[in-house]
């Protein structure tokens, strides 16, 4: 009876515990995470700004967009409107913004929901003017996404980075 009683128990107390583990991990949001990262010479950190903030014109380095449009100043919290190369148009929020080295923009996705931070940070080396592309993906639906978007954007990042800084160059010379 005792052996019958404490078996019981043990089970009771097994079941729990991998109840609370399965829900733990199904509530747990994890996070995908991308960085890409270059160092560039020959091109100064203004005129990187320049072209970041100038949001109308980035169809000009980046040939994944069609459009993008800002309406009023590139500052936290104003938006703009993007459309990639066959693709619907995004609202793309201004989150974060170090002025003159970095920003960091939010799409927000839903069914399934989902949310994709995207930061850009300039850095001056001894070696020359590093940029740094990092896209976070967060949510419920994140899967979806980073096989729809975020994936294809890190898988590109370095392509548009060497383009950035080509158009950068030639609006010195």
């Amino acid at each position: 009876y005792l052996s019958n009683n404490l078996l019981i128990k043990v089970f009771s107390f097994l079941f729990l515990l991998i109840s609370f583990i399965k829900t733990t991990e199904a509530t747990e949001e994890s996070v995908w995470k991308k960085s890409s990262s270059k160092t560039y010479t020959d091109v100064n950190k203004e005129d990187i700004w320049h072209l970041w903030e100038d949001v109308n014109n980035w169809p000009q380095w980046n040939k994944g967009i069609d459009s993008s449009q800002i309406e009023g100043p590139f500052i936290v919290g104003n938006f703009f409107k993007l459309t990639p190369k066959g693709g619907k148009e995004v609202k793309i929020v201004l989150t974060e913004i170090e002025e003159g080295s970095k920003f960091t923009d939010c799409t927000t996705f839903s069914d399934p929901d989902a949310e994709m931070y995207d930061t850009h940070v300039m850095e001056e080396t001894s070696e020359g003017l590093r940029l740094t592309n990092t896209l976070v993906v967060t949510g419920p639906g994140q899967s979806v996404w980073i096989e729809r978007v975020a994936q294809h954007l890190a898988d590109n990042a370095l392509d548009k980075m060497d383009a950035l800084v080509q158009l950068a160059r030639e609006r010195n010379k």
